[in-house]
């Protein structure tokens, strides 16, 4: 069994078995030897240990996970043996290098040079992840300033922003697509130690570069500060606009939930439509109080929302508030679901009841039909509405509505005849029937005359499901009839048989074999279809004592025209 060692190294904590926690300890001492004394060694051994963390850190299956010797091994493998190479003043021979670069390439790496960079390094370092000169990057970034209407711009700056910066030995190797052995850290170590000792040397020289580095950073900075007032500002408007819609809405919540179905501050309305829509049987408060938790909740949060964006140290509400509203609102939520399908289930069936009377005209008397209107409940005969909550002249609430429907058809039966049928809706057939059963609808026959009312009504407590009165007039063939301009606007007939005639004035049809034939429409190629029949004789007959100028033989008889 072996010991188990405890280990920091580049600042991360390993467990390691001691065999290879000796084997590690020793190659750490050949490094140190290697180097020989030699200028910025303790920075070339820091280099090193960082990178092997990096290696052992990558082998980690977990917390408890104990370096091996077969580990170990593997780590040696990549950064190479110290006595593979001693450090010298020459550069390694070819073949030295064709080895330490075919060992464990590592690809490429994007991070920013700020050492060789202008500004942020950012040029740079695409460069050398491209492969390519800097200068083509910097002079493809100054096109789209002014070729792309500012595009490199914000391009340098959005790269400056993700683009980590080359800060340790490993990163600036990685950068650079070198593999990050022993000999490359040494290697990259010395070149910086050479460069600072120019730097030193030729410190006037470098002394504006550093100055406009500054101040380029300074823009950046400033920049930065710019956008992040723009967005502030933005935020806090976002936040005054989030308190207005929030604290509106909770305000009409609010009197909508004491007011519903009460007459205690104002009558809103709405509230008959409320009342003939609400097909449950919960009262009115329950339904507005769901409908305030489920609406006002999410706006209430709105409204804290608006308030922490205009005052970022605004206290919470806290997590049991906080909770506790988010289970009302899913409670009201579900409540409010399982509330719209009961109303749904009201609409899901038809019901109707069907009335006949008899028609008692004569076929000699011209037959005429129109519709009226109740001056109580509309200004005229144009003045519709589909669903009107309104009271009669006994003071009573009522449901009115102008969903009439009127059609003309031809009897199938020896004798002509009115069909009213009331339709309405329910959640089952009975139920519907019902409802069709306690429509109010009127009409009536006076000498000639066929009046139709052009409204339904329905007492208030029936509630809307949907009511709709269609009549059916079915006329035998020879009816002549005449229609009032107000049929127009009820009408629904088949127009193959009847084609109401908008331009004529008081228009005279019909009833033919197969349609309805105006008989005083301009242009009617359908009209007297009795006279055009294949059995109309016309002939000219002049005699002594009269000039007949056309003789018709109808089905009706003879008519005959003179000069």
């Amino acid at each position: 069994m072996n010991k188990t060692v405890n280990i920091n190294l580049g600042g991360m904590f390993f467990h390691i078995d001691e065999d290879a926690y000796q084997k590690l300890s020793r190659y750490f001492d050949a490094i140190k030897r290697s180097l020989n004394n030699s200028s910025g060694q303790d920075e070339i051994i820091k280099d090193i240990e960082m990178r092997i963390a990096e290696l052992l850190n990558e082998k980690q299956i977990s917390e408890k996970h104990v370096v091996g010797l077969k580990e170990v091994d593997e780590i040696i493998s990549i950064m190479g043996q110290p006595e593979d190479y001693i450090i010298e003043d020459e550069p390694k021979s070819f073949e030295n290098q064709q080895q330490g670069n075919t060992i464990n390439y590592r690809t490429k790496k994007l991070y920013r040079d700020s050492d060789k960079g202008m500004i942020g390094g950012v040029a740079s370092g695409l460069g050398h992840y491209f492969g390519i000169d800097v200068v083509w990057i910097r002079i493809v970034l100054v096109l789209l300033i002014f070729a792309g209407f500012g595009t490199g711009i914000i391009a340098y700056i959005i790269l400056w922003i993700v683009t980590p910066e080359a800060r340790t030995t490993s990163e600036k190797l990685e950068m650079t697509g070198e593999p990050v052995n022993i000999s490359n850290i040494e290697k990259k170590v010395r070149e910086e130690f050479e460069t600072v000792s120019e730097k030193i040397k030729n410190a006037d020289y470098d002394k504006y570069g550093n100055q406009i580095k500054k101040g380029a950073n300074k823009v950046g900075n400033s920049l930065g500060n710019f956008i992040l007032s723009v967005l502030g500002i933005l935020a806090k408007f976002l936040g005054v606009l989030l308190i207005i819609a929030g604290l509106s809405t909770l305000t009409i919540l609010l009197i909508g939930v004491f007011t519903l179905g009460t007459n205690t501050f104002v009558d809103f309305p709405w509230e008959g439509f409320i009342e003939t829509g609400n097909f449950t049987d919960y009262p009115f408060w329950v339904l507005g109080l769901l409908m305030f938790f489920a609406v006002g909740i999410p706006f209430f949060f709105l409204t804290i929302l608006g308030f922490k964006l205009l005052a970022p140290n605004t206290k919470s509400i806290g997590s049991i508030a906080k909770y506790t509203l988010i289970a009302l609102w899913i409670m009201a939520i579900a409540l409010v679901t399982a509330l719209g399908i009961k109303q749904a289930s009201a609409f899901a069936m038809d019901g109707r009841v069907v009335k006949k009377e008899t028609l008692n005209i004569p076929l000699k008397d011209t037959l005429l039909i129109k519709f009226r209107y109740n001056d109580y409940f509309a200004r005229d005969i144009y003045d519709r509405a589909e669903f009107k909550i309104t009271t009669d002249s006994t003071e009573n609430d009522i449901i009115y509505s102008n969903d009439v429907r009127f059609r003309i058809k031809k009897s199938n039966e020896n004798y002509s005849y009115i069909q009213i049928e009331k339709e309405a809706k329910g959640k089952s057939f009975s139920e519907a029937r019902k409802n069709a059963e306690k429509i109010r609808y009127q009409y009536k026959i006076t000498g000639n005359q066929l009046v139709f009312d052009n409204y339904l009504l329905s007492d208030l407590k029936n509630k809307f499901r949907n009511q709709k009165i269609e009549i059916t007039l079915f006329l035998i063939e020879g009816t002549i009839f005449k229609v009032d301009e107000s049929v127009q606007d009820y009408d629904h007939s088949d127009d193959d048989f009847f084609d109401l005639n908008y331009d004529a004035f008081e228009p005279v049809y019909k009833i033919g074999q197969s349609e309805a034939n105006c008989l005083n429409c301009q242009g009617d190629e359908n009209a007297d279809d009795e006279n055009t029949s294949e059995n109309q004789k016309t002939d000219t007959i002049v005699n002594s004592k009269t000039h007949i100028e056309e003789l018709k033989i109808g089905k009706d008889g003879i008519i005959i025209k003179t000069n």
